[in-house]
């Protein structure tokens, strides 16, 4: 079960968490575009930071600016919907990580429901279909509901069929880390957009717009407006993003299901359950950090104080998993 099965149950996990957020990135930033959130007239001293800002800020949210940048330079609209979507070079596009995602099934298909099997080959094979033009001939709102629709049928299957054994186990902590760190990714990349359009400003207020576009994009709106109907603020948007206890795209939702799942992996090997503790240690930490912070922690500093040291916190569990269950670079990317 463990070392190459285990790790590519992991990135099955990951690679369709990771399908789904681009999905939900772009398909915000299309509903967003006509909006006013962000709006500077023409000749203003901001105008080329806010061209830069609408599509560069989608591929900071992905982690994924230098390579952009080295084989396309500049941010147009089609470059970057095909770097993200179909574009086979780039390791983490979404074309990719459902091909990895189906590759890793194939190779386990003796261990998993056949419904996985169908649901990852018929996604990769609708998808590997489509063409860059297509974003134009259709709705590109259609185009990624679909996407989202793929994903979902993919973790429906996951909860409806499969024994709640060790391969489950590991698909649900790959999904949750990986929602855990583009969650992160995402609201730092909202900061950094707001610092590139306003370098000069002191408040946050001019930090709403933007992050009410990564609430569009973890589909948080409604939720949030329930909790927090008075209290529309920059400040509220992190804490519910972070803190919240109920929503399922929150920082600390995600990691209470990385630690459930964790403890649900059974091993047989007194060495290797030590490093499992060591991991479930590591959560409990990062979430005891979280139990701490309060609103006033949350205050938006230019620099993303807050959200920059839980992603790197994120990232060492990432590298904590591979060092204890994974051969490295066998599968993961």
């Amino acid at each position: 079960m463990l070392n190459r099965n285990a790790e590519a149950l992991f990135w099955i996990g990951r690679y369709m968490e990771r399908a789904e957020n681009h999905a939900r990135l772009i398909d915000v930033h299309y509903h967003l575009q006509a909006d006013d959130m962000s709006v500077i007239p023409r000749g203003e001293p901001g105008e080329k930071a806010q061209t830069l800002c609408k599509w560069g800020r989608i591929v900071d949210a992905l982690g994924s600016r230098d390579a952009y940048e080295q084989q396309y330079g500049t941010y147009a609209e089609q470059d970057v919907i095909h770097y993200i979507t179909l574009d086979r070079d780039n390791s983490n596009s979404l074309v990719t990580c459902i091909n990895h995602a189906r590759d890793n099934v194939r190779t386990l298909r003796e261990k998993l429901p056949s419904e996985l099997w169908d649901v990852t080959n018929g996604f990769y094979l609708w998808l590997r279909e489509k063409q860059a033009g297509d974003f134009t001939k259709e709705s590109p709102h259609q185009f990624f509901g679909r996407i989202k629709e793929w994903t979902a049928l993919f973790h429906g299957v996951t909860q409806s069929v499969m024994p709640r054994e060790n391969e489950w186990h590991f698909i649900e902590c790959g999904r949750y880390l990986e929602r855990t760190e583009n969650t992160l990714r995402i609201l730092q990349s909202a900061i950094m957009s707001r610092t590139l359009i306003y370098p000069d400003a002191e408040g946050s207020n001019d930090l709403y717009p933007f992050l009410q576009a990564v609430l569009r994009s973890v589909s948080g709106y409604q939720p949030f407006r329930r909790y927090y109907a008075d209290g529309l603020s920059p400040e509220a948007i992190m804490e519910f993003l972070i803190l919240s206890e109920v929503f399922p795209r929150s920082v600390h939702y995600s990691l209470n299901a990385l630690d459930e799942h964790l403890r649900g992996i059974q091993l047989q090997e007194k060495q290797l359950r030590v490093a499992h503790d060591r991991i479930i240690r590591q959560v409990m930490k990062l979430k005891a950090e979280l139990a701490c912070l309060e609103r006033d922690d949350l205050h938006v500093q230019t620099e993303g104080k807050v959200t920059g040291e839980l992603l790197q916190a994120a990232g060492q569990l990432g590298a904590s998993f591979a060092s204890t269950f994974f051969r490295m670079g066998e599968v993961s990317a």
